[in-house]
């Protein structure tokens, strides 16, 4: 049975820095997009509500990659390992490093998208409105051709 999902998108989001958090739900809630973001400030603190409110899937996972508790590579594997629904869940790391080692290692322990911070609170909703609006559906199942966003262009 396929996972049913709302018209309103469920994101959870986890980043240590509390600006960073007040941005993102900040740049959401400016775009009009209908949609509910759940954050925690680590990476134990999301995987734990995650797996306690596995009734409510969400569409997309945002994650820091240097976070206290668990990192985001952590929390990746982690939600990546299981069985269950959430194994499928997008997952996007949002990290303001660009280093090809962690890119790298975000598309080996299963990462569906790997977007490099923006500079600017308006390249922030610009980076969120693209994300936020792609049919999922339709991008490739192979990790084989994941994406890196930086600077508002795709790239392969």
């Amino acid at each position: 049975m396929p996972e049913q999902y709302n018209s309103i998108k469920t994101i959870y989001h986890a980043d240590d820095d509390e600006d960073d958090r007040l941005l993102f739900t900040d740049a959401v809630d400016e775009l009009g997009l209908s949609a509910i973001v759940h954050q925690a400030e680590d990476g134990q603190k999301l995987l734990d509500m995650l797996f306690h409110n596995s009734a409510q899937l969400p569409e997309i996972i945002f994650l820091d990659i240097n976070m206290p508790g668990r990192n985001g590579f952590e929390c990746l594997a982690e939600l990546r390992k299981g069985e269950g629904a959430l194994r499928k869940v997008k997952v996007v790391m949002l990290s303001t490093s660009s280093t090809p080692e962690n890119i790298a290692r975000s598309f080996e322990l299963g990462a569906d998208l790997y977007a490099v911070k923006p500079s600017t609170y308006q390249g922030l909703k610009e980076l969120l409105s693209e994300i936020l609006e792609t049919d999922w559906k339709w991008e490739p199942k192979s990790r084989n051709h994941n994406k890196v966003y930086s600077s508002l262009t795709w790239l392969l």
